[in-house]
């Protein structure tokens, strides 16, 4: 008796997401309609998530725009509001929120890791760029410079004794659904589909359900007799031809009786 060769193993799928992003509601839906296809998050740094896509490293990411594009497919999904963080007794938490010309004379922070794409930043540069947000977080709670980051980060690296209030007139972070293009993989649609929110069984994608059977064709209903009784004597009455079917025969004309001869 020959072996068998063994069952392949399960198909995995891996998620890259970058700080702030919170994919929670489309695991859930995965898990759902694909619970024999692991799904394994990969969690990248802010602007790391382009990168680690182009290496190989997942097969899709929730990451922050822009990307390669020549490599790279990429849905935009949505735009954050960008905050400014200061402490909580600072001026500025007077107003409902801040513009470019209040932050003229306020020290502020660029991490390296910064998302935000500056054509000109507002306010005085602060002496030197910390490696990451949570390190230049630490420096505003110090006293020292503000520092504008998109709102979820604000709120990943929430402190006490910080508070924001959004910045207007300012870049925003856009994040994106993004995979490399030449590995489109039927898991990579699967993803898509459930993001976009396309329900189980779309044409696209391998969970869809079951076609349902085509319907019985409707019996006919049977003739009352009252009906096959009226057809039978409308084909009589129209027996002779040149006879309307159903016509009522017309009476005899009565003419003057004739005078008698004398």
């Amino acid at each position: 008796m020959q072996a068998t060769d063994p069952a392949p193993s399960t198909a995995a799928f891996r998620l890259a997401y970058v700080p702030g992003v919170t994919p929670t509601k489309w695991l859930r839906v995965w898990a759902e309609r694909l619970p024999d296809v692991p799904l394994t998050l990969v969690q990248v740094g802010s602007t790391e998530g382009g990168a680690a896509l182009v290496a190989g490293e997942a097969d899709a990411g929730l990451v922050r725009l822009p990307v390669d594009r020549t490599v790279l497919s990429a849905i935009p999904l949505y735009t954050e509001t960008t905050v400014i963080v200061l402490p909580k007794d600072h001026l500025l938490t007077a107003l409902d929120e801040v513009t470019v010309a209040d932050l003229a004379e306020e020290v502020l922070w660029q991490p390296l890791d910064d998302t935000l794409d500056w054509a000109e930043r507002p306010g005085t540069p602060a002496y030197e760029r910390p490696e990451t947000t949570a390190g230049a977080i630490e420096l505003v709670a110090a006293g020292v410079g503000l520092l504008p980051v998109p709102q979820s980060l604000a709120r990943l690296h929430h402190r006490r004794d910080l508070t924001f209030r959004p910045l207007v007139g300012v870049p925003q972070s856009q994040i994106a659904l993004a995979w490399p293009e030449a590995a489109t993989t039927e898991l990579v649609e699967e993803f898509i589909g459930i993001v976009r929110g396309r329900t189980a069984n779309s044409s696209r994608g391998r969970a869809k359900e079951e076609p349902k059977p085509a319907a019985a064709p409707k019996a006919k209903k049977p003739q009352q007799k009252g009906q096959a009784a009226g057809q039978g004597v409308r084909a009589k009455q129209g027996g002779k031809p040149g006879a309307k079917s159903g016509a009522k025969a017309a009476p005899a004309k009565r003419g003057r009786p004739g005078r008698r001869a004398r």
